[in-house]
């Protein structure tokens, strides 16, 4: 396997699990891709929100992009366990913002000046199937 193969499941996959630590307690939540590429996987989130607060205290994250097939034989999950990092880019927050402009639908505020980019860009990943049950030792891992 190679970086390519995790980045297009990934965007194929978008909607994933994010967990975070708060204290000694883990959170757990879905979110959404932004995009990925080979310089990182990136979300979005809103400063304000518990999920910030816990990046910034503890950048440590471990993500699940999971196929959800209707066969069970095909299920395929792909986890990512790296640091994360705050993207301070204009541009960028913009695009995420345009991308996500129902947001400021659903609450009723412009989102963009809370708006924040994080990424992935250095850690651990590797796929799992349920063929891997009892032989975790031997799943094959890429450090980037």
């Amino acid at each position: 396997m190679n970086i390519n193969d995790y980045i297009s499941f990934a965007a194929a996959n978008p909607v994933c699990y994010l967990a975070t630590c708060e204290g000694d307690q883990p959170r757990v939540r879905t979110v959404l891709l932004f995009f990925a590429d080979k310089t990182g996987f990136y979300f979005g989130t809103l400063s304000p929100k518990d999920l910030s607060k816990q990046l910034h205290h503890n950048p440590k994250v471990e993500v699940c992009f999971y196929n959800n097939p209707r066969d069970m034989a095909q299920a395929k999950q792909m986890r990512l366990t790296g640091v994360v990092e705050f993207v301070n880019d204009p541009e960028m927050i913009h695009r995420l913002h345009e991308a996500r402009l129902y947001l400021d639908d659903i609450s009723g505020y412009d989102l963009e000046p809370i708006s924040e980019i994080f990424r992935v860009t250095a850690g651990d990943v590797h796929f799992w199937t349920l063929s891997d049950v009892m032989n975790e030792e031997n799943v094959e891992h890429l450090v980037f």
